[in-house]
C-alpha cells in the first residue's frame, strides 16, 4: 500500500458517511425534528475521523513533507487550497454544534440550518477528494523515493494509533476547564 493509497481508502469510509448523511437529512426533514444522536456521530466522525485523523495525516505528514522538497508553484497553491477546504471542514463542524445547541435552546430555525450544514459538508466532499486524489495526491507522490513512502506510510500508522489518546487527552482538559 502506498500512502495516497491509504489516504484514498479513508476517503473511501467518509463516503460512506456521507451517504448515511444524506438519508439523515432526509429524515429529519420529514419528521421535522434534530436527531441529536445523528449529530453527536456526525460531529464526532468530522472532528475525530476526517479532520484529525485523515486530514491530520495529510497535513502534517504529506503536506509538511512535500513543502520540505519545494514543489512547483501549481502543487504548492493546490496544497494550499486543499488546506483552506480542511477549514471549512472544520468551521461547518463548528457551526453544526452551534445549530444543534440553538435547537437544544428551542430555535425554530435549528433544523434548517442542521441539515443545511450537513448537506454543505455531504456536497463538499465529492470535488475535494477527487482534487486530492486525480491532481495532489499522484502529483506530489512524484516528489518521493521509495524509502520515502514506506517512511510516510511508517509515520501514518503511528499516527493513527496516537489518535485516540489525543482526541480524550483533549476532551479531558475541555472538562477539566469547564
Amino acid at each position: 500500500m502506498t500512502p495516497i493509497e491509504r489516504l484514498a481508502a479513508e476517503h473511501r469510509l467518509i463516503d460512506r458517511m456521507l451517504e448515511v448523511m444524506k438519508r439523515q437529512v432526509e429524515r429529519m426533514n420529514a419528521c421535522g425534528e434534530v436527531d441529536h444522536d445523528v449529530v453527536d456521530v456526525v460531529v464526532d466522525f468530522m472532528r475525530t475521523f476526517a479532520d484529525l485523523t485523515h486530514h491530520g495525516k495529510e497535513e502534517t505528514i504529506l503536506f509538511a513533507q512535500l513543502a520540505a522538497k519545494s514543489p512547483a508553484d501549481e502543487l504548492a497553491r493546490t496544497m494550499a487550497e486543499l488546506k483552506r477546504e480542511h477549514e471549512f471542514v472544520r468551521e461547518r463542524t463548528t457551526l453544526l454544534v452551534a445549530a444543534q445547541e440553538l435547537h437544544l435552546r428551542g430555535s425554530g430555525d435549528a433544523l434548517q440550518k442542521v441539515t443545511q450544514i450537513m448537506g454543505e459538508l455531504i456536497d463538499f466532499y465529492p470535488p475535494h477528494e477527487k482534487k486530492e486524489e486525480t491532481q495532489f495526491f499522484v502529483a506530489s507522490m512524484g516528489y518521493f523515493d521509495d524509502a520515502e513512502t514506506d517512511e510516510m506510510l511508517r509515520e501514518m500508522a503511528q499516527f493513527d494509533r496516537n489518535v485516540i489518546h489525543e482526541k480524550y487527552t483533549r476532551l479531558v482538559e475541555a472538562m477539566e476547564k469547564a
